[in-house]
């Protein structure tokens, strides 16, 4: 398992949580206030938004494929970029702090100010949480078309704590990806000496390497039988 990448993934799907929490919370105050008759195309999209993105986010815990997150980010960014663009045709450019009237409820009113400032934060919130599912979007598709390019070709469809971040192995915590292509042979690996030469066996010989004193070459020998080290 990659470890930085299933932490910063863990980091940005709790923060992504979180603040779908906050709308969520809002929403639900916009509902309290205004269903069933007042404002209640908007109310209604805010509410199924965070909440289509929290209980996907909890059905992530089991299908956590690149393929499915990666469609997961598509859906949710287009969700969240629809909210932050309706909110902001409501909400426009109006300054929140001169505002002294009142905003009818379905019980009432309550301050056009308080209205205003709700809307400004779920706006400022779903506009965040595009460029989120944004980047999660970018950088999944990056990194798992990375993997399959150093060959992991089921890639798509391993568990996503499988890949590796950048600079890194799929798979490997700690490995810097090494410069040159993946299974390249490099010589002096496994203790074969670089430069060295061949020695052919005679039959019926064995070799025997000794080594050499004060940084001088191996010497090897062969003789008759075998011999036991």
């Amino acid at each position: 398992m990659t470890v930085l990448f299933s932490n910063l993934r863990s980091i940005g799907y709790v923060l992504a949580f979180c603040l779908s929490g906050i709308v969520l919370g809002l929403a639900a105050n916009f509902a309290q206030l205004f269903l069933p008759n007042i404002h209640h195309d908007f109310t209604i999209f805010s509410l199924v938004v965070p909440s289509a993105t929290i209980l996907i986010f909890l059905l992530l815990l089991q299908f956590a494929q690149p393929l499915v997150e990666v469609t997961v980010h598509f859906i949710l960014g287009i969700l969240w970029l629809t909210l932050g663009a309706w909110s902001a045709d409501i909400i426009g450019y109006v300054q929140c702090y001169g505002l002294t009237g009142q905003q009818p409820t379905k019980n009432g009113s309550i301050p056009e100010q308080t209205y205003c400032y709700e809307m400004k934060v779920i706006e400022a919130l779903s506009w965040c949480l595009f460029v989120m599912f944004a980047l999660f979007f970018l950088i999944m598709i990056s990194l798992t078309t990375r993997a399959v390019a150093l060959g992991r070709v089921y890639a798509w469809r391993e568990h996503s704590s499988q890949l590796g971040w950048f600079g890194q192995w799929p798979a490997y915590p700690t490995e810097a990806v090494p410069r040159g292509p993946p299974y390249a042979y490099h010589p002096g690996a496994y203790g074969m000496p670089q430069g060295g030469s061949y020695v052919q066996q005679v039959p019926g010989h064995s070799v025997v390497i000794h080594p050499g004193l004060n940084g001088a070459p191996p010497v090897i020998t062969q003789v008759p039988g075998v011999v036991s080290p």
